[in-house]
């Protein structure tokens, strides 16, 4: 255990934010490697993302969860704050910037500013954080320096609440080999660090301003839990100090009392045990095993909480079960409704962005800031051997002024030229509004649309596949504003399984006559499964059960090999893009399997019966 000493002014707690892919958690690792944290030969020195422990991150190649590590340059502490940079996961940056005293906005010498750059950089203005801009991926061949400098300009402009935030460094960077230019080189080649970058941190970012003086008190900014040592709260401390054995109270809902176990601070990636830390850092601490996200820690007689991150509304829901289909209970471990409602409970307390509501029929209503956001949500659950059922993901409507409103949000697509017109006829058919489109290059051109979040479930996918991969899509939230027009219908009808079984090639054979199949010869099937996509409008049942009529007679014409197409699979977030309102989505840890709700022909001929009596 170590005595930390008592020096606010050695200590700099910066996050880093940016637009998804600009290159934050890269520019991190040239931070942690060039910090001799590790020895030039030990495993870490190869790898990339290093941040980005999670599975998921690491598949996907984005942070989801926030994290902070620290350096030491000429005697300064750098704790350094990581963010998500996906507009669904800006819960994660709304609940941890209240940590830091600064930022570093990093944005990519191509694209310049996106939707989420003027999301994390308001959000740093409203909580008065010097912030320092670093152009990064200057060496990209369409990067164009002037263009990005002076669209940097513009946002600042447009969201600074004072003439400070309007004065601001600018650095450049090649984040991918670890280097960062006071001014634009001229060779990229040429000799470089993160030594100008850690220097300008030093010198503009300032120390805690935090009181050492009087009562301990922290928020707890995130949790983290460790087998050995149970729960850890992580936070900033406001003001005072904190010592292992001290006496605490937790303010929320009601005041509880806690007692501190360890204290520890970060060093590099690990954390180091501490018998004492003041106001400003950035803390660990156990023992306090009953405390939510957002709630106060305090000492004893200190009942003033401290205000907590306020954090956007979610915009997208899905009804989350227990699997009810015929194959239920054959793959997954946590099957029970039960089950998912304490791990939905769990999960709850550290992702401030999600809400949770018990519906009568046994089910639960998961509320996230978009697809992403919830997708995410649903594999983990998976890969943690849950079996559950998902409904057609739906928007969050609510009343502004006695008009019932629905989420608008501002999407960003960059394209090449050859697909325009498939843009402007794909966002056509779902009312969006043009506000601006200009070229990037003279082979690629930007659009800016606002159009309702109805709208833009499945288009990502769509347009991926439209434009053969070229597509940059992003999008941000905006506002609530009044409901547009119903959208038209923009799927094709299903291939609905009629029998239970195992898959056959004869059957599948002749299902992708009519469509495209979601189902490989052998798989098992049940009644009411959807087995693939038609041609046509309708839905329409068929037999992938089906064998060969068995007879006496052979033909050169009829014992030929049958030659079935790949069957299309499609990932989770494809598949809740697809589903619409009468259809569900079984997911367990071996296999994703669209379905109608009403799994018999009958039943689905009752239900569409009183839905015509309905209206």
């Amino acid at each position: 255990m170590s005595k930390h000493p008592k020096n606010m002014l050695n200590i700099r707690n910066i996050a880093v934010i940016a637009h998804v892919d600009h290159g934050k958690t890269t520019l991190i690792d040239a931070f942690i490697k060039q910090s001799h944290i590790f020895r030039d030969n030990q495993d870490e020195m190869n790898q990339t993302t290093l941040l980005d422990s999670n599975e998921l991150e690491r598949e996907r190649g984005i942070t989801i969860l926030a994290k902070n590590i620290s350096v030491n340059y000429k005697g300064t502490k750098i704790n350094i704050i990581d963010t998500p940079g996906h507009s669904d996961f800006s819960g994660e940056v709304e609940r941890t910037l209240g940590m830091a005293d600064g930022a570093l906005l990093i944005v990519d010498a191509q694209e310049g500013p996106m939707p989420q750059t003027r999301f994390v950089l308001k959000r740093a203005f409203e909580l008065d954080l010097k912030v320092i801009v670093v152009i990064n991926k200057i060496d990209k061949p369409n990067a164009d320096l002037s263009r990005t400098f002076h669209k940097i300009g513009n946002l600042f402009l447009e969201l600074a609440t004072q003439d400070a935030q309007l004065e601001y460094p600018t650095l450049y960077s090649v984040s991918r080999t670890g280097k960062v230019f006071a001014t634009p080189p001229t060779d990229f080649n040429q000799e470089g660090s993160v030594i100008p970058l850690l220097d300008e941190i030093i010198k503009y970012i300032p120390a805690p301003t935090n009181s050492q003086e009087g009562s301990f008190k922290m928020l707890a900014s995130s949790l983290d839990y460790d087998s050995h040592l149970g729960r850890i709260v992580i936070g900033k401390i406001f003001r005072g100090t904190v010592k292992p054995g001290q006496k605490v109270i937790i303010l929320g809902n009601s005041v509880k009392s806690g007692q501190v176990d360890k204290v520890f601070l970060s060093n590099g990636l690990s954390r180091e045990e501490v018998k004492e830390a003041f106001a400003g850092d950035i803390v660990a601490i156990t023992g306090i095993q009953e405390i939510k996200i957002g709630q106060t820690v305090s000492t004893l007689g200190d009942s003033e909480p401290l205000a907590s991150a306020k954090i956007t509304e979610p915009t997208l829901h899905v009804t989350v079960g227990p699997n009810t289909s015929p194959l239920s209970g054959r793959e997954g471990e946590f099957t029970t409704a039960r089950q998912i409602e304490e791990r939905l409970a769990r999960e709850l307390e550290t992702n401030l962005s999600l809400k949770l509501r018990k519906l009568e029929n046994g089910k639960y209503e998961v509320s996230g800031k978009g697809e992403l956001h919830l997708s995410v949500l649903l594999e983990t659950l998976r890969r943690e051997s849950y079996e559950v059922e998902v409904g057609k993901p739906e928007v969050i409507y609510k009343e502004v002024d006695g008009k019932k409103c629905e989420p608008f949000e501002e999407v960003n697509i960059v394209v090449p030229n050859e697909y325009l017109g498939t843009i402007s006829q794909e966002i056509g058919k779902r009312f969006g509004h043009l506000v601006r489109m200009e070229p990037i290059t003279d082979q690629e051109t930007e659009f800016v649309y606002r159009m309702p979040t109805r709208a833009i479930l499945g288009l990502r996918s769509l347009l991926l596949t439209a434009t053969k991969g070229t597509v940059i899509f992003n999008s941000q939230f905006v506002d609530f504003e009044p409901v547009g027009p119903n959208l038209p219908k923009m799927r094709r009808g299903v291939l609905i399984a009629t029998n239970s079984g195992e898959a056959l090639s004869y059957g599948l054979q002749a299902a992708q006559e009519r469509g495209i199949t979601f189902v490989e010869a052998g798989d098992l099937l049940y009644e009411g499964q959807i087995v693939g996509m038609n041609a046509k409008a309708e839905d329409i049942e068929i037999n992938a059960c089906k064998g060969k009529q068995l007879t006496n007679m052979r033909s050169k014409s009829s014992d030929g090999v049958i030659q079935l197409v790949p069957a299309l699979h499609y990932s989770l977030e494809q598949c809740l893009d697809f589903l619409e309102s009468d259809e569900l989505l079984e997911i367990t840890p071996k296999n994703l399997r669209l379905r109608k709700k009403y799994l018999t022909s009958i039943e689905r001929r009752r239900h569409r019966e009183e839905l015509k009596n309905t209206y």
